[in-house]
């Protein structure tokens, strides 16, 4: 007995999966373009200014970032000079994408000789140290190209920053920074906003000094080639007595030029430069003075570089 033969029926349902499928991959190849990171790492694109960026997970670092400052006013006649550098050797470890540790040993080499308020010295010693944390809430994307993060770095240092004289000064530089891709691969701009109290205790006399900066940071870097960035940068710095702001001392703005060379795809070196070119300090005796040469120096200089892997 013959069976009946059924009318051919078209597959709509598979057919119109398949073509849903389709479409929804189309719309969502968009989304995650979007969504893509962005190439260039501003964790240390930037000069004094520091960027949002951590290492993937996993990754590991070391650092050479070295700090100089150099130039304070005469103290007397004859021959004055002001030359001090505190290079920091670090290693940093990303235990996730969004968040980095990073403990550094801290050196202080100087040489100062007739300079006003500050003793003459030239020395070389190990100072101490310090522990960077840094989390990253919102990373650059295609579709919000900016990037926000929050940093604080507790330092212990055996000598003090602008004296040069042994003490135990412990201090907390917390920064809330901000960076932005203004141009697809050509140009990036960073700003930080930093809290900077600190406690010494001299040694030998146990008195105790509390000071404290408030400064504001920009600064814009443009791509000149695959590996070469160049740009300006300004900051605006003030000084307080007491750890919470308390009094106002003065203030100083410095500009200067900044370069990032990335070496390989692993290492980096950056250079930055800023002058003082205004500046203000309260003191009677220095009030009519074009810059503020007591809480800051004339000039600063800073040489950062390391490789991760």
């Amino acid at each position: 007995m013959s069976r009946p033969v059924l009318p051919h029926r078209p597959r709509v349902f598979p057919r119109a999966l398949a073509l849903a499928c389709l479409l929804a991959g189309a719309t969502e190849a968009p989304a995650a373009q979007g969504d893509a990171p962005d190439k260039v790492d501003t964790e240390n694109l930037f000069g004094f200014t520091e960027g949002t960026d951590t290492g993937k997970k996993g990754e590991q670092e070391i650092v050479v970032d070295a700090i100089g400052r150099f130039s304070k006013r005469r103290g007397g006649p004859g021959i004055s000079g002001y030359g001090a550098a505190e290079p920091i050797v670090s290693y940093q470890i990303d235990p996730t994408d969004e968040f980095s540790i990073e403990p550094g040993l801290q050196f202080d080499a100087r040489d100062t000789r007739s300079i006003a308020g500050v003793p003459d010295k030239r020395f070389a010693t190990f100072n101490g140290g310090s522990l960077e944390l840094k989390y990253q809430f919102h990373k650059r994307t295609d579709a919000a190209p900016f990037g926000i993060a929050l940093q604080a770095e507790p330092l212990y240092s055996r000598v003090t920053p602008i004296e040069g004289q042994g003490a135990d000064v412990f201090s907390m530089d917390t920064r809330l920074m901000v960076d932005a891709r203004l141009i697809p691969d050509r140009l990036w701009a960073g700003v930080n906003l930093i809290y900077d109290p600190s406690v010494a205790r001299l040694k030998g006399s146990g008195e105790t000094d509390r000071s404290s900066t408030l400064s504001l940071s920009g600064t814009l870097m443009a791509r000149i080639t695959d590996t070469l960035f160049l740009g300006p940068e300004l900051r605006a710095l003030r000084a307080y007595d007491g750890a919470f702001l308390n009094r106002f001392l003065g203030h100083a703005v410095f500009a200067g030029p900044v370069l990032h060379y990335q070496v390989s795809e692993k290492g980096f070196l950056t250079l930055a430069y800023a002058a003082q070119v205004f500046g203000h300090d309260r003191a009677p005796d220095f009030s009519d003075r074009a810059f503020n040469l007591t809480q800051f120096a004339r000039h600063a200089l800073r040489i950062r570089f390391g490789i991760d892997f």
